[in-house]
């Protein structure tokens, strides 16, 4: 099942062709497909409903399964993008496995098999020429291989909110039923019937347009009918408001009618949805806003770098002497508090001392050095310090370069440490005032931060992001990280099912070793979802930030390159960012 609905304006209106079951006859379609290219075209893309592969058990070496073949080994050329659902048949385990493998990623926008073919694995939702394309991939069973699951459903609930095309692959199915209600889309295409049939556009409840349905029939079938079929949507931002609310003359109603209660794909009981209006972050901050800093805290960013941003109006200490130790390798929170939590795996001394001083194994002159090629350290040249927006005693915060949304927040330690969960236990209750700020200054906007950390062997400096998403969103972030987790192959842990958020980043920092790669998320209810990263696993670094791209519908956005901006433009970014910011900075 896929869809497409509104989305900015392609330079021009999108044509997209439309075909029935393939049934593994892949030559015959491109054939087809190349000839009303060129007699019609050109066409932007191809979308397959129904099966893709041949139902045939003998077609793996011949048939239908040696024409897959043919593209996949380079035989053969797919004319123009062509994007499948239907995965499922005899030969389609055997024909994925090498795409399934390699995939890396959250990938909406489809695990490319060949040049120009894509297949469109479980559901989710991206922008094709304009069009937001919404899928669900497979066909209604008990699970397993080429069937679609509940997690899959939910996903595309949680994903779904405007009106665009949706292909159903098996006919009537009571969940698709369901879906095309709640969707309302344009268009409804079909598949696995073995008839082409164009119906009457219906109304929708509460839409405006009308939906059209159009059943495809197989390719190369026997009777001759119709199984491909060229539409040329325009995107509904384009489009006046006229145009929307448009009825043709043989508009009916809808022929579904939506269910009570929703359908479960399978027997089992359907999970609780999550209150979309708890608020994230429940913190007991009880302190003065300056924390326990007061006047006689050093400031890292002058004892390490010999200046501050801050001058006069910096809260903490600008220290010479303590500069001159810290630079003779003296530990920066021996300095500033007496004492290190570190214990003996601190790299630096615990001593004034010059004996004491130079008896670490790491000089000072070799930290700098990794730090002074550091994007994240504040000392560092490299730093692009017209980003950060708030320093605090241990941490500081910084809008993203090139972030995934307006707002999008990095929570950096000021120490260069690999990870926020090896940071002192006092740095918690200043990143806990941090997380309090930014939930008040979201709230404010009808938005929810989701915080997610990777953190693995080759990780220098730790970032902690935090993105913000709407409220109605909430309740469906954790259903789309198990989702991905279940695309990826592996299975997260729950850290705290009671969801007690004070107790969950404790409970991660028992559950860290220093030798461990790991990804967590922490949910808007409080839980937070942990997996562990084996040695020869390989986890996307930008795995937290793709999956929440697919949740905001912005799979064109998930590479943080796409979407950097100019400086100006940044520092603008920053100056908005801190006129709302102020009055929660818990740094000011």
């Amino acid at each position: 099942m896929a869809a497409a609905a509104a989305s900015p304006s392609p330079a021009t209106t999108p044509r997209i062709l439309l075909a029935g079951d393939a049934n593994g006859r892949l030559h015959q379609l491109f054939k087809r497909v190349t000839s009303v290219n060129q007699s019609t075209g050109p066409f932007h893309a191809l979308l397959c409903v129904g099966q893709f592969f041949s139902p045939d058990a003998g077609d793996g070496d011949g048939g239908g399964g040696g024409e897959v073949a043919d593209y996949l080994e380079g035989r053969a050329a797919v004319p123009i993008p062509t994007y499948f659902t239907g995965d499922y048949g005899p030969a389609a385990p055997r024909l994925l496995a090498k795409a399934a493998s390699s995939a890396r990623g959250f990938s909406p926008g489809g695990i490319q098999i060949c040049p120009n073919l894509f297949w469109l694995r479980g559901s989710a939702r991206f922008t094709l020429h304009g069009l937001s394309v919404v899928y669900l991939s497979g066909r209604k069973g008990l699970g397993g291989p080429g069937c679609y699951s509940q997690d899959d459903v939910d996903a595309l609930r949680a994903l779904a909110e405007e009106p665009g095309i949706i292909s159903d692959p098996r006919g009537y199915d009571p969940v698709v039923a369901e879906l095309v209600a709640e969707i309302k889309p344009r268009y409804h295409i079909a598949g696995s019937k073995g008839v082409f049939y164009a119906r009457e556009p219906y109304v929708n409840d509460s839409a405006a347009h009308v939906t059209r349905f159009i059943g495809l029939a197989n390719v190369g079938n026997k009777e001759k009918q119709k199984f491909i079929h060229a539409i040329s949507p325009t995107p509904a931002s384009t489009m006046s408001s006229v145009d929307i609310h448009a009825r043709p003359p043989n508009t009916t109603l809808s022929p579904y009618i939506s269910p009570a209660k929703s359908v479960p794909v399978e027997e089992t009981p359907k999970r609780p949805a999550e209150d979309a209006d708890l608020q994230y972050w429940r913190y007991d901050v009880k302190k003065q806003r300056h924390g326990e800093a007061g006047g006689n805290r050093l400031c890292f960013k002058f004892t390490s770098s010999g200046s501050c941003p801050r001058g006069s109006k910096c809260n903490y200490r600008h220290d010479e002497e303590a500069r001159e130790h810290y630079n003779r390798n003296v530990c920066f929170d021996f300095l500033n508090k007496g004492k290190c939590e570190k214990g003996p795996e601190c790299r630096f001394a615990h001593s004034l001392s010059d004996e004491g001083a130079v008896r670490d194994t790491k000089p000072r002159s070799e930290r700098r050095r990794v730090e002074s090629s550091c994007w994240f350290c504040l000392s560092s040249p490299d730093v692009e310090s017209h980003l950060v927006i708030s320093i605090g005693e241990g941490y500081y915060c910084a809008l993203a370069k090139g972030p995934l949304v307006p707002n999008h927040v990095l929570v950096i330690p000021v120490e260069h440490c690999s990870s926020t969960l090896k940071m002192p236990v006092e740095a918690e209750a200043e990143l806990g005032r941090y997380k309090d700020a930014l939930a008040k200054y979201f709230e404010k906007q009808g938005k929810i931060a989701i915080y997610f950390e990777w953190v693995s062997q080759q990780s220098r400096h730790a970032n902690l992001q935090a993105v913000p998403v709407p409220l109605s969103k909430a309740s469906s972030v954790k259903k789309i990280f198990h989702l991905a987790a279940q695309r990826l192959g592996f299975e997260f842990s729950v850290v705290n099912p009671d969801g007690d958020a004070n107790r969950a980043r404790e409970l991660l920092r028992s559950e860290c070793d220093s030798k461990s790669s790991l990804f967590y998320v922490e949910l808007p209810e409080g839980s937070v979802l942990l997996h562990l990263v084996d040695s020869n696993e390989k986890f996307p670094a930008q795995f937290g930030r793709e999956v929440l791209a697919g949740l905001l519908s912005m799979a064109d956005r998930a590479d943080w390159r796409n979407c950097k901006v100019s400086k100006e433009e940044e520092i603008q970014m920053v100056d908005d960012f801190k006129q709302g910011f102020r009055e929660f900075d818990p740094a000011e």
